[in-house]
């Protein structure tokens, strides 16, 4: 019923309560979930939950955060993009929050990291999974001057975890991009994202939990798990008007949409 289109069982908190985790996911209807790589050193790991259920995939892709890490070449990600359940580019894009006292210009290791990733997934044609923070600008000049502008041959994918304007919205929605809400949208102190949601139309949002990140209410505070991303569902369903039957419906079907011809 429910898809989670982006955790990170990987981490050493989760994968030691990966049995009760799937036992929880059963019993909240969360069919799916999207595992997803940050660091190339991570990945044979994130692969291997791909590997040993049949309903979980992964992603490759090096955070733009991470420093003092592998740095991916375009072959390093085209050669773990051909592996069996690899279905999306990422995690990947741009982040300018923590500069500290460096510039925006210092990050042009970030911009590149991106662009590599970009090329990946077009040459693959599979979809990107974006994170942009405190970087929207750059992100989306990124994605257009690299042909992501949703025009046949672009990778498209989604903008994950999304906390940006309105504005950076329709631009991604207008490049092709899917939108996809994580539990923030639950906070009391988010009403601008579910602003946001309200305008992303049914047939281009995903829903996610990020765990071990950012726990919806009423779990806010505590470690995150896909058995929660029903929680999402609920928050949109308010927001929509709907039954959140519907919400479950769409998000699982625009899931597969996204990663049509790469889900196996």
């Amino acid at each position: 019923m429910f898809t989670d289109s982006h955790c990170h069982l990987s981490m050493p908190d989760l994968v030691a309560q990966l049995p009760a985790i799937r036992t929880a996911m059963a019993a909240a209807r969360v069919d799916r979930a999207l595992c997803i790589c940050t660091t190339l050193e991570e990945f044979a790991d994130v692969h291997a939950l791909a590997t040993g259920y049949d309903n979980f995939w992964s992603t490759v892709g090096v955070h733009p955060d991470n420093e003092d890490v592998q740095e991916p070449t375009l072959d390093d990600l085209l050669q773990r993009a051909a592996l069996p359940r690899v279905v999306a580019i990422g995690e990947t894009g741009l982040d300018y929050y923590r500069l500290g006292e460096r510039t925006v210009a210092d990050m042009e290791w970030q911009r590149e990291r991106f662009r590599t990733h970009i090329r990946a997934a077009r040459q693959t044609a599979k979809p990107l999974v974006i994170h942009t923070r405190s970087a929207s600008d750059d992100t989306l000049a990124i994605l257009r001057e690299e042909g992501e502008d949703g025009s046949a041959g672009a990778a498209g994918g989604v903008f994950h975890c999304f906390t940006e304007t309105d504005m950076v919205a329709r631009a991604a929605l207008d490049l092709g991009f899917y939108i996809s809400f994580s539990g923030i949208l639950t906070f009391k102190t988010a009403q601008d994202i579910r602003d946001v949601a309200a305008l992303v139309p049914m047939d281009r949002i995903l829903i996610e939990t990020d765990s071990p990140y950012l726990a919806p209410v009423p779990f806010r505070g505590k470690t995150n798990n896909p058995s929660y991303v029903p929680y999402v569902a609920q928050q949109i369903a308010q927001i929509k008007n709907i039954p959140v039957e519907e919400v479950a419906h769409a998000t699982s079907a625009n899931f597969d949409r996204l990663f049509s011809g790469v889900l196996a």
